[in-house]
């Protein structure tokens, strides 16, 4: 026994010592002796003690297997009392090392019947605290109930308890327990700001901005100064005082630097009532992409801004994005409504306007505003430039007052059609103008149904038209002499023709080139009906004034005095226009008439240098075959055979099939003949496959059967004519003319394309009598096709070969189109000079040139020459041209920063060209551009997005625009939270 007792002194003394270890902290030796004591006792309760003692040192030192210690102890030792003291030891300690998950665990254990009043208390604070950290408001809140009035654990209790209220959203009851802590030291800041939120939140904003405005100046956290303002800002929002609420608005810092869509539409609204629309639209404008009621109200509230700015254009895409919501059906109905009479006042980029107008339309029935926008649909049809629209609406809403709108929308349609070249389109168009009420509208119809007839070729329908018009008080009428006068000229009615080129000229107008040219037409018609005097009297004027065709007037003159006998006068006529017109195409007529006129007065010598002349200076001149000839002839007039002989050969080797070939084998057979070698002739003459002499009679016969119903305008029978001469004589005497005859008929007809093989045909015999006009119409035939590299090679032809202006002209338009197609730029400009140039050019093929001057200078990157030449376009350009001029005025405005002046024409452009969609669009993402240099977000990325839903045909459009968009959104997302930057 004292043995035992002296072991068991000895293992008390241990777990003293352990204890007082424990006491200093040093848990792992006290771990150590505890575990020893636990293993050697006999005493139960020692031992309880040892292993309570051990499991508190697991904890105390972190160990892994410090919960299964403690488990452990509850299961070796059930009925200890230090079950439920190990259990709210081991959860103080998690608790007070920040491991609430941990902590509740073991509180949960705990059984509170087994604890004193103080431990109880502790407990429930303790756990109340763990379970609101672990998010389980009511448990905690439960927790914390008990402690309410308690002196130690009241306040901190009530703190929780009311915070746990407000974030329950029992406001009420939170402003109960918090507003008793507003002067506490601990909790005031913390409390009144709940106080604050809740008074804010319940909508008792003057509580909450008298709470505010107390705490606002005690407060030192940045962040917290920020939100308070924000709430007190929004307070007085609610309250309607908007002017107080600026201030605390613009106070507001954000979350982490970035507001939300929100924030800017609580500001933005307050600068709106305060009638301040410019600081308005800068905060309304950084609402970007927003979907929701606030958004919707923000747009509908921005574009009354934009409107009361003057802003029309804004205010239409503020509007329209205001009307795609639904959120409020008072502001959605009003936004629809504005948005269609905004593009009616300012155009629409995104659909035409009579669409918008008709969707308000159908939308809105029942609409008060349904006949102020009917209204407007019918003109806006007419602002757009949709006459057939405007008539296919018409029909469908036919009224008296319909009806006859429909007339002069006819007319309308008609000069559209006429200005694109669709002549025989516009026909009836003017047909059904001309039964117009209104007497201007139908004479006018008149008119332009006369100029269609002219230029389809109907000339006598023409007449009729032009003297149909009763009343000539129009712009346009003032021609109307003039081309009456040409449509009696085209059918060969010179009486008729010279009196109204009579009445034309004593108009005496200011435009020179028309008075010429009367002139000169007036002279032709003397001319053709031999008043050789007269006719003469009226080229000298042309020629005396130096106008545009002196030298066609110079000419006509020569060729009147040589047919009224006057040899000489004819010969210093010629000279005259030789020495003194040195760009005239009319130089080697002139040569070959002066020529002729030596011939027949005998001097061969002259007559000799005047064809060589023509041949050195002209080579390319269509009289080349004939000046051969003619040279031939005069040397076999002169006894010179050999010399003829070598002349006549030269012509058929040169120009097979050609007029002047089978004439130069005639002469030939007289020159054989002569020189009695008729075997050498019928050996050469075999040589050749276009002669057949035992057939000419009866190919002389079949030709004349042909081109009889050619002259008859029978073209039925004149094709069949012609095709079947050439099936018998492709190679026969008229088979350069039957192939010429059968282009042109074909040529005019339905099947143009069927001319080709028979124009071939004809330039492929060189330079000949018809080679200039069957290079015209193939390259155009090509060039409908669009068959550029074909067309160009004949084009290069006839630009070298033309005697015609007007024929000279077209090739080298088109071959500057040409050139410009295939991107050889300095070509293109080459032949775009050379147009211009030409004093003899219309408007039109000006235009052409000017746009391919400036298009080139573009590709080449040559802005300053390309701003030159389509501000010149600016005021002739019309249709798709003036769109894409303007296009490039706003681009030119863009890039010297004048982002205003580049939207002005934009909107010009939207406003009257929307229906050249490409340019429009292409336009609106300089405008888009525009805008966000003027610091406007919404309106540039409004734009964009649209650009990227509604214009998908336009890829390279689309792909821009979306790379705009990616660019802005990136910047905006660092200030505004609502805005996502991914792509």
């Amino acid at each position: 026994m004292a043995q035992n007792t002296e072991v068991q002194t000895n293992i008390d003394g241990k777990f003293h010592r352990a204890i007082t270890l424990y006491n200093n902290k040093a848990y792992s030796g006290a771990q150590r002796i505890f575990k020893e004591v636990s293993a050697n006792t006999t005493k139960h309760n020692l031992q309880t003690d040892a292993d309570y003692y051990d499991a508190m040192c697991a904890i105390k030192l972190n160990q892994t297997e410090a919960d299964s210690k403690v488990l452990d102890f509850v299961k070796k030792h059930p009925y200890s009392s230090k079950k439920e003291k190990i259990y709210l030891n081991i959860g103080n300690y998690y608790f007070a090392n920040r491991k609430a998950s941990h902590s509740l665990k073991w509180y949960q254990k705990v059984n509170p019947t087994l604890l004193n009043v103080e431990e109880k208390k502790e407990l429930n604070y303790k756990m109340g605290y763990t379970l609101l950290v672990s998010n389980y408001l009511k448990d905690a809140k439960e927790k914390f109930a008990t402690l309410l009035g308690d002196p130690r654990y009241g306040t901190d209790a009530r703190y929780f308890y009311g915070y746990i209220s407000y974030k329950q959203e029992n406001y009420g009851e939170a402003e109960d327990n918090l507003s008793q802590l507003a002067d506490n030291e601990t909790y005031k800041a913390e409390a009144n700001y709940y106080l604050l939120d809740m008074a804010f939140k319940s909508g008792k904003f003057e509580k909450a901005v008298q709470v505010g405005e107390k705490i606002l100046p005690n407060i030192k956290k940045q962040q917290q100064r920020s939100d308070v303002s924000k709430i007190i800002g929004e307070s007085y929002f609610n309250l309607e005082q908007y002017e107080k609420a600026v201030p605390y608005l613009n106070k507001y810092e954000g979350k982490n630097g970035k507001w939300t869509n929100t924030d800017y539409y609580y500001l933005g609204y307050s600068y709106y009532k305060l009638q301040d629309y410019t600081s308005a639209i800068g905060q309304f404008n950084k609402i970007i992409g927003g979907e929701n009621k606030v958004a919707q109200s923000a747009y509908y509230h921005l574009a009354q801004c934009y409107l009361s700015e003057g802003k029309k254009s804004e205010a239409l895409n503020a509007f329209k994005n205001a009307s795609e919501m639904n959120f409020d059906p008072i502001i959605t109905a009003d936004a629809d409504l504005n948005y269609a009479k905004l593009s009616y006042e300012a155009g629409n980029p995104y659909k035409s306007v009579p669409q918008v107008l008709k969707e308000y339309l159908a939308k809105y029935p029942e609409s008060p505003n349904t006949q102020e926008i009917s209204g407007l649909l019918i003109t806006s049809y007419l602002h757009q430039q949709d006459y057939q629209g405007a008539i296919n609406y018409l029909k469908a809403n036919q009224n008296p007052e319909n009806n006859a709108l429909a007339h002069e929308v006819s007319l309308y349609r008609g000069m559209q059609l006429f200005n694109e070249q669709k002549l025989n389109k516009s026909l009836p168009h003017f047909l059904i103008a001309t039964k117009a009420v209104n007497d201007t509208i139908k004479n006018k119809a008149h008119y332009w149904l006369g100029e269609t007839n002219y230029l389809i070729g109907n000339y006598r329908n023409a007449v009729t038209s032009f003297s149909a018009v009763s009343a000539p008080n129009f712009e346009e009428a003032e021609m109307l002499n003039y081309n009456i006068a040409y449509a009696y000229f085209k059918q060969k009615d010179y009486k008729n023709s010279r009196q109204y080129f009579y009445e034309f000229l004593n108009q005496n107008l200011e435009d020179n080139d028309f008075n010429d040219d009367a002139s000169n037409r007036l002279g032709d018609s003397f001319y053709a009906s031999k008043q050789y005097g007269e006719a003469i009297s009226a080229y000298d004027k042309v020629i005396n004034e130096g106008g545009s065709g002196a030298d066609y007037a110079q000419y006509q003159k020569a060729m009147s005095n040589g047919l009224a006998g006057d040899s000489k006068a004819k010969v210093n006529d010629l000279h005259n226009l030789i020495k003194n017109y040195d760009s005239s195409n009319l130089k080697d007529d002139a040569l070959f008439q002066l020529a002729t006129t030596y011939t027949s007065l005998g001097k061969t010598k002259q007559a000799n240098i005047s064809y060589n002349k023509l041949l050195e200076e002209h080579p390319q001149s269509g009289y080349i075959p004939t000046v051969e000839l003619r040279q031939g002839l005069l040397e076999y007039n002169s006894g010179n055979n050999t010399k003829a002989l070598e002349k006549f050969k030269s012509v058929v080797a040169k120009y097979p099939n050609s007029n002047e070939a089978k004439q130069a084998v005639a002469s030939a057979r007289n020159v054989y003949i002569d020189l009695g070698k008729v075997n050498e002739y019928a050996t050469w003459v075999k040589t050749l496959d276009f002669v057949n002499v035992s057939n000419s009679d009866i190919d002389n016969t079949t030709y004349e059967a042909a081109e009889n119903k050619y002259l008859e305008n029978n073209e039925i029978r004149a094709i069949k004519g012609f095709t079947g001469y050439l099936q018998s004589f492709p190679n026969g005497l008229h088979a350069l003319k039957a192939n010429f005859y059968l282009g042109q008929l074909y040529f005019k007809g339905s099947q143009k394309q069927d001319a080709v093989p028979y124009y071939k045909y004809v330039i492929d015999k060189g330079v000949n009598e018809f080679s200039e006009e069957a290079l015209a119409k193939l390259s155009q035939l090509y060039l409908e096709k669009e068959k550029w590299n074909t067309a160009m090679l004949l084009l290069v032809r006839l630009e070298k070969e033309g005697n015609i202006d007007q024929n000279i002209i077209f090739a080298q338009s088109n071959l500057m189109k040409g050139y410009y197609e295939k991107k050889d730029y300095e070509k293109a400009v080459t032949y775009a000079e050379k147009v211009l140039a030409n004093s003899k050019i219309d408007e039109v093929v000006g235009d052409d040139a000017r746009i391919i001057l400036a298009r080139s200078a573009m590709a080449t990157n040559d802005l300053v020459v390309a701003e030159d030449y389509y501000s010149t376009l600016d005021d002739t350009a019309t249709g798709e041209l003036k769109a894409e001029t303007l296009y490039y005025k706003a681009f030119f405005l863009h890039e010297e920063k004048a982002y205003e002046s580049s939207n002005e024409e934009v909107q010009n452009l939207i406003a009257n060209y929307s229906t050249y969609k490409y340019w429009g669009v292409k336009s609106y993402i300089i405008m888009a551009k525009n805008y966000y240099a003027l610091k406007d977000a919404y309106q540039a990325t409004y734009i964009l997005d649209n650009i990227v839903k509604n214009f998908t045909q336009y890829k390279d459009l689309i792909e821009e625009a979306k790379n705009e968009l990616n660019k802005i959104k990136s910047k905006e997302a660092k200030t505004n939270e609502s805005i996502s930057s991914k792509k």
